[in-house]
C-alpha cells in the first residue's frame, strides 16, 4: 500500500515523558506506522521514549509543562483551536487521544467535527486517579459531557472501564486493549532461580510516590526474620522520606534506593523476586516486564491490573495479614505489609516455587506481546 494511500491518523497526548501511557504509545507507533500515517500530536516537547523517524510529530506549545494553573488554562484553550485546525487541514481521518486532559479535547473536536472518528483511551483506575476532591467532582462533571462525544474508548483494564461506566456515566462503547510489551532478548534461566539463598534478591521499579507505596515493602522487609537485598529503581518526592525511615528501621544493609536508571532489564535479570505494592494502577508495566523477565511476582490486589495478570481476573479474598498463591503469581491485600512479609518469606523458603513461578511468569507475559496487542487494537480502531 503505498502512503497516499494510508488513512491519516493522529495520536494525542501531553508528552511522551517515563510515564507508562507514553510507553505505550511509543511501542504502538512502531505498528501503526506500517498501515497508517500518522502524526504525533504533543502538547509539549518533552520525549522519553522513541520516535520512529517515519511518524510525523506535532508540538502545540514551546513552553514547558512546569506552569503556573492559570497559565494551563489558557494552553488548554490554545491546544483546542490548533488541534482543530490540525485535524481540518491534514484530513485526518481518526483521532486517538491518550490520558484524560487530550481525551477531553477529543471531545471537544468531535463536537465541531462530525467526519473524524474520535477515540480516547483511559489509562488510570478513574476513582483513585486524582489528585483531590475538586479534580474528581471535575471529572463527574465533564466526563459524562465530553467522553460519551467521542466515538469510543478503550482502557487497559476490564475495572477502569466498569468505573466509567458505574461512577461516571460514560455510555460509548468500550474496549479492553491490554499493555503492550516487547519480549526482551534476554531472559532470565528459571532453573537458576532453585537454589538455597542465605539471602533473596528482591526488586521493585516505580515513582517515589505514595501512590506507588514503597513502604510497604521497606516495612515489610523489616518484619521478616529473613535476610533480603532489596533495590528500589525510580525517582521521585518520596526519595527523602523512604531514605530516612531505611535508616530508622536499621535496613542500610538491606535495601537500597537505586534512583532513576536507564538499563532496568539489567537490574531485574539480577533479581530473583519482584514486588509490586501500588494502592492503585491502570496496568501496572513494571510488573508485566518484570515477568517477561521472568522474574516470579508478589503483588498488591489493588486496582486495576495485578488481578488480572495474576489470577486471569479471578476474584480472590486475602486474609488480613496472609497471601494469595495465584495461577501466575502472588497477591496480598492493599497496604498489608505482614501479609507481603509472608509472601516474601514463601518464595524466600521455597526455591522450587521460585522456579515454578517463574516459568508461569514467562508463559504469561506471551499473551501481552506487542504483535498480538497491535492486531487486537488495529481491529478495534477500523471496527
Amino acid at each position: 500500500m503505498s502512503p497516499n494511500s494510508k488513512q491519516n491518523i493522529s495520536i494525542l497526548c501531553i508528552s511522551l515523558g517515563s510515564g507508562g501511557a507514553e510507553k505505550v504509545i511509543s511501542l504502538l507507533l512502531k505498528k501503526l506506522k506500517h498501515d497508517y500515517n500518522v502524526t504525533l500530536v504533543m502538547f509539549y516537547d518533552v520525549v522519553h521514549f522513541t520516535i520512529p523517524e517515519e511518524i510525523n510529530v506535532v508540538v502545540l506549545s514551546d513552553k514547558g509543562p512546569d506552569r503556573p494553573f492559570h497559565l494551563k488554562i489558557l494552553d488548554a484553550y490554545k491546544f483546542i483551536i490548533k488541534y482543530y485546525r490540525f485535524i481540518k487541514s491534514t484530513n485526518t481521518t481518526i483521532s486517538i487521544s491518550f490520558l484524560a486532559f487530550p481525551n477531553l479535547i477529543n471531545g471537544i473536536i468531535s463536537t465541531f467535527s462530525k467526519k473524524v472518528k474520535t477515540i480516547i483511551s483511559e489509562r488510570g483506575f478513574p476513582s483513585d486517579n486524582v489528585s483531590s476532591k475538586l479534580s474528581l467532582y471535575i471529572s463527574k462533571l465533564f466526563y459524562p459531557i465530553f467522553y460519551n462525544r467521542c466515538d469510543e474508548l478503550f482502557s487497559n483494564s476490564v475495572h477502569i472501564n466498569r468505573d466509567l461506566k458505574d461512577n461516571f456515566s460514560v455510555k460509548i462503547p468500550m474496549e479492553v486493549i491490554y499493555n503492550p510489551i516487547e519480549i526482551p532478548k534476554k531472559t532470565i534461566d528459571s532453573s537458576t532461580l532453585n537454589a538455597t539463598n542465605n539471602t533473596l534478591k528482591v526488586i521493585t521499579a516505580g515513582t517515589l510516590n505514595k501512590r506507588k507505596n514503597q513502604i510497604m515493602v521497606i516495612r515489610a522487609i523489616k518484619e521478616s526474620a529473613l535476610k533480603y537485598d532489596f533495590s528500589i529503581l525510580g525517582g521521585g518526592d518520596l526519595h527523602d522520606y523512604l531514605q530516612s525511615e531505611i535508616n530508622k528501621l536499621q535496613l542500610e544493609d538491606s535495601i537500597v534506593l537505586k534512583g532513576k536508571v536507564k538499563n532496568v532489564n539489567d537490574y531485574l535479570l539480577d533479581s530473583e523476586c519482584f514486588v509490586l505494592s501500588s494502592f492503585t494502577e491502570g496496568f501496572p508495566n513494571a510488573l508485566i516486564e518484570a515477568m517477561a523477565i521472568g522474574l516470579p511476582s508478589i503483588s498488591s490486589n489493588c486496582l486495576s491490573g495485578p488481578l488480572e495478570l495474576l489470577n486471569e481476573n479471578e476474584e480472590v479474598i486475602i486474609k488480613e495479614g496472609d497471601f494469595f498463591i495465584g495461577k501466575y503469581g502472588l497477591l496480598v491485600n492493599n497496604d498489608d505489609y505482614i501479609g507481603l512479609s509472608k509472601a516474601l518469606d514463601y518464595f524466600h523458603k521455597n526455591p522450587d516455587e521460585r522456579e515454578k513461578f517463574s516459568m508461569l511468569s514467562l508463559q504469561r507475559s506471551k499473551d501481552y506481546q506487542l504483535e498480538s496487542i497491535y492486531k487486537k487494537f488495529n481491529h478495534f480502531i477500523q471496527n
